[in-house]
């Protein structure tokens, strides 16, 4: 399997360890130049100085449908957007996310994060048992039937252009999770401004999505 490690301090050099018994391809992706030299030095595998929650970033290192990325950034948002972006625009067939608040492990499941983790050494055993890991993916999937993504480009002249989140006055309950906005991705809070040209993902019941979207492309 081809296996991204993005970000991670000495847990990286455990999972390398455990990977490589089983003669995987691993990339990995860290801001740490010191860190990344000691792995290029240690082991022989791909090494990237750069930060994982930035697309070209990836890009670089050529993840382009990995088998599995995993996120352990200590940063909850950050290991966010490096598995949206690996899923979303990288077509990663599975994304792992190390969890420091436990309380984000549900958000990150309805996010579509196939599995989060609060410890690091679950990350290798989780991925030699497959069997495991698809068990994983049928139970997100039954959850998903209650929840739809839901990707929507912002028109030009959309009302809601140039208005925080907080001041959309929607009819019914959303979460924006993320937005791209090239070529950035943005975790919003209530005082980030929608931009034309934008593509928010919304995570909505079904029923509610099509008051959702017809709200938000509501001409000016």
């Amino acid at each position: 399997m081809k296996i991204i490690i993005a970000e991670g301090s000495a847990e990286v050099d455990y999972l390398i360890k455990m990977f490589r018994k089983n003669r995987h391809s691993i990339i990995v992706i860290n801001k740490d130049r010191a860190f990344c030299e000691h792995l290029s030095a240690e082991y022989n595998i791909d090494v990237f100085v750069g930060d994982p929650s930035k697309k070209f970033v990836l890009g670089d290192a050529d993840i382009f449908d990995a088998d599995i990325l995993i996120a352990l950034s200590p940063s909850d948002a950050d290991n966010l957007v490096i598995c949206q972006l690996a899923k979303r625009v990288f077509r990663v067939k599975r994304a792992i996310a190390i969890v420091t608040n436990p309380k984000n492990v549900g958000i990150f499941k309805r996010l579509g994060i196939n599995n989060a983790l609060s410890a690091s050494h679950l990350v290798a055993e989780t991925i030699e048992r497959l069997s495991i890991i698809e068990n994983l993916v049928r139970s997100l999937s039954i959850e998903e039937e209650r929840i739809v993504l839901t990707e929507l480009k912002v028109a030009e002249d959309a009302a809601i252009v140039g208005n925080m989140l907080k001041d959309l006055n929607a009819p019914v309950h959303f979460n924006l999770s993320c937005i791209f906005r090239n070529p950035e991705v943005i975790i919003p809070d209530g005082n980030t401004v929608i931009q034309a040209a934008d593509i928010l993902v919304i995570v909505s019941t079904p029923d509610h999505q099509t008051a959702i979207v017809d709200h938000l492309q509501r001409k000016r």
